[in-house]
């Protein structure tokens, strides 16, 4: 279930315990500030090296997507969920589903685009595709910190 922007500030948990952490649009400028801010939530949460780079790296790639092919900005939205740090990228762009995923590593496979989404799977725990709010996509990466 997608939150509204407003509905938690940072720092809140909701009824179920679920913490947020950060919450921001972006665009391309915005982007290296965004991964600064991840890496820090991340830390603060207890995500460790290497996994922390890997998970900052995942977010960044999929948070680049939606600049580069949905509409040139997104939000973000970092949270909580007991033992995992999860992160949703909601995008306004055509939407996409997981099938846009190659199964190789992209070049290998003649694919010249896709190594982010690609690289995001395999680095995170759980990865999600689904349709926005309104329209777009919603990736949702998590890591477990434990």
């Amino acid at each position: 279930m997608l939150i509204p922007e407003s509905a938690h500030p940072q720092g809140t948990s909701d009824e179920s315990g679920v913490r947020y952490l950060l919450q921001r649009r972006f665009t391309a400028r915005l982007l290296p500030q965004v991964r600064l801010l991840v890496e820090e939530c991340a830390a603060r949460e207890g995500l460790t090296e290497p996994r922390r780079g890997e998970f900052v790296l995942a977010v960044d790639e999929v948070a680049g997507n939606a600049v580069e092919h949905a509409g040139g900005s997104g939000r973000l939205v970092l949270r909580r969920i007991d033992d995992e740090l999860e992160c949703l990228v909601i995008d306004s762009g055509p939407g996409f589903t997981e099938a846009v995923i190659p199964e190789l590593l992209p070049g290998l496979d003649g694919a010249p685009t896709g190594r982010g989404l690609w690289m995001a799977r395999l680095v995170a725990d759980r990865l999600t595709i689904a349709a926005g709010p309104q329209d777009g996509a919603v990736v949702t990466l998590a890591v477990r910190l434990s």
